[in-house]
């Protein structure tokens, strides 16, 4: 396992005692029985992925991963597991807080980032982002415009140290996230306070960014774990969704020393991304497909003026 994955101190690992019965005539309660239970209990309230959820909440509470708790499905859990299992499904399926949230982690990529409602959680779309910029030239200096977390920019440095990394973002907060992911993970990147990019430097070979692409219709009836807890503006792009992209296009033709940038877009906007990004002076315009088949990230190439 990576060092930098993140490991349960051992002294939050509380003990895990047999019972030759599911439930015993005392009340104790196995982990199958409590996923079992949980399972229905998320799916009731509307949870999307019920099992998996109630795994890594229990596998948190037992500071253990989650093949553990196949392997021992008929231990008991003591009163004090059982209490803090419940506090975490009420989390999740009363307030629908975001799993990442609860557990503040997120993996993505070979990492394991802090998330917390300072920022979205990383969505697996995005690895895509980085799958593509790890082409980029050795040493060139990137910039992950909207870093939010960190995650972007953060797995760049990780899968290729030498290029020299930075990460922007309008949001000081999330900026205080990315940063504290950093020093945690010793990867050294740069942090930027910049909305897009005015007054950032035109000193980058390469833009990527995942900035918001929601339309504000389409945000009309969102899932409870994003209109309760996620950043909204971290999300919505006015009527299109387009409205942050645009309002980069519009700025990158003055940076100069541009050679290649790589957008984030939702499904059905690849299209028009393209066109936009094609008259900001882009050749080579291309549209790459996400795991799910989505037109997920558009990318384009320019030679240096």
């Amino acid at each position: 396992m990576d060092s930098r994955l993140k490991r349960a101190p051992a002294d939050r690992r509380l003990a895990l005692t047999r019972s030759p019965d599911a439930r015993s005539r005392r009340g104790k309660v196995t982990v199958r029985a409590a996923l079992r239970d949980a399972r229905a209990a998320l799916a009731s309230a509307g949870c999307e992925n019920p099992r998996l959820d109630g795994e890594l909440l229990l596998a948190d509470v037992l500071g253990v991963g989650r093949e553990r708790l196949a392997l021992d499905g008929e231990l008991t859990l003591a009163a004090a597991q059982r209490r803090a299992f419940q506090q975490l499904l009420r989390r999740r399926a009363v307030g629908r807080e975001p799993v990442a949230y609860i557990l503040r982690r997120r993996s993505f990529r070979r990492l394991e980032l802090e998330v917390d409602a300072r920022a979205l959680v990383p969505r697996p779309e995005t690895e895509l982002l980085v799958e593509l910029a790890l082409a980029l030239k050795p040493g060139s200096r990137v910039l992950d415009v909207g870093t939010g977390s960190g995650a972007v920019a953060l797995a760049l440095k990780d899968e290729r140290g030498e290029l020299q990394v930075s990460g922007s973002d309008i949001s000081s907060q999330a900026l205080e996230l990315a940063a504290a992911n950093g020093r945690r993970l010793g990867l050294e990147v740069r942090w930027l306070h910049a909305d897009l990019l005015r007054g950032v430097p035109d000193e980058f070979d390469a833009l990527v960014a995942n900035l918001p692409y929601v339309a504000e219709r389409e945000h009309a009836c969102p899932a409870p774990e994003i209109s309760r807890h996620e950043p909204r503006t971290a999300l919505i792009a006015g009527p299109d969704g387009l409205a942050s992209i645009r309002a980069l296009l519009a700025q990158v033709p003055a940076y100069r020393r541009v050679q290649m940038l790589a957008l984030e877009v939702g499904a059905g906007q690849a299209g028009a991304v393209a066109r936009m990004m094609a008259e900001a002076g882009f050749g080579s315009v291309r549209a790459e497909r996400d795991l799910a088949g989505v037109e997920r990230v558009v990318m384009g190439e320019r030679a240096h003026a």
